[in-house]
């Protein structure tokens, strides 16, 4: 599989995509048909635990290219935009951006609707798609569930840039870090989720996600299902806790 705008690679659990679009990475539909196909050539490597965003160039992403918003394009646009998000959110593994300078409009919604943010301390994020008339139908989405309401309605509304330090007290970034930093930092970042069962890591994702439903009781119905019909009948279940009352390191099969 041949790709021009993005850079591919996949070692020891670890898949990594760069955006590679000089010099701001905008994001058109052939970037993100390409980041489609190998998001959608991931979904049943059951050995892939982390799944990370990070770019080339000036910046992360300036945003998805404003000319695919028009016309007879913004149907294509919109079914590879959202095409990104639906496969991410199949893929089970642990997704994590990594991000510097520009993190704006679609390329924000890329970076935000990851599992985990780090970022250095040159990164500005924001969605100032309502300055030229339109919305962020991701942020609109997901924002009001990790920031909560009012943060959610401030930042859509009003297309305001935020610092990197001003994203992680809101809850956008999980960890600022000193630039010319980031490379190091992110893989320090990602390590931990590198020792851990794949399978395991997928069913407890899948478990917090349940248990963003509503209501208590069908959410938790929800995850008791998971938890017991599928966690409890994993190897790799069965293999940490066997290997925690032995005190010893455990050997996952994935699986």
């Amino acid at each position: 599989m041949s790709q021009k705008n993005i850079n591919v690679q996949i070692d020891s659990g670890l898949g990594t995509i760069t955006l590679d679009r000089p010099p701001v990475n905008i994001l058109n539909i052939e970037m993100m048909n390409e980041i489609n196909d190998t998001l959608r050539d991931w979904i049943d490597k059951r050995d892939l635990k982390v799944v990370l965003f990070n770019a080339n160039g000036k910046c992360f992403s300036a945003g998805v290219d404003v000319a695919e918003h028009m016309g007879d394009l913004a149907p294509r646009m919109i079914e590879s935009f959202h095409g990104m998000f639906r496969l991410m959110d199949k893929l089970g593994a642990v997704t994590v951006s990594s991000v510097y300078g520009s993190c704006l409009g679609g390329g924000c919604e890329l970076a935000v609707f990851c599992d985990l943010v780090i970022a250095d301390d040159t990164a500005k994020l924001g969605q100032p798609e309502i300055q030229v008339g339109v919305l962020p139908p991701i942020a609109a989405q997901i924002m009001p569930r990790i920031i909560g309401r009012k943060a959610a309605m401030e930042l859509i509304l009003s297309g305001r840039i935020v610092s990197a330090q001003e994203a992680m007290a809101m809850g956008l970034i999980n960890k600022v870090v000193a630039g010319g930093d980031l490379p190091r930092e992110t893989a320090e970042f990602v390590k931990p989720y590198l020792s851990l069962s794949a399978e395991v890591l997928r069913v407890t994702k899948k478990t917090i996600k349940a248990g963003l439903t509503d209501d208590l009781e069908p959410s938790l119905k929800i995850i008791e299902d998971i938890y017991l019909n599928e966690l409890m009948r994993t190897a790799d279940a069965q293999e940490g806790l066997k290997a925690f009352l032995e005190k010893r390191s455990p050997e996952w099969k994935n699986c």
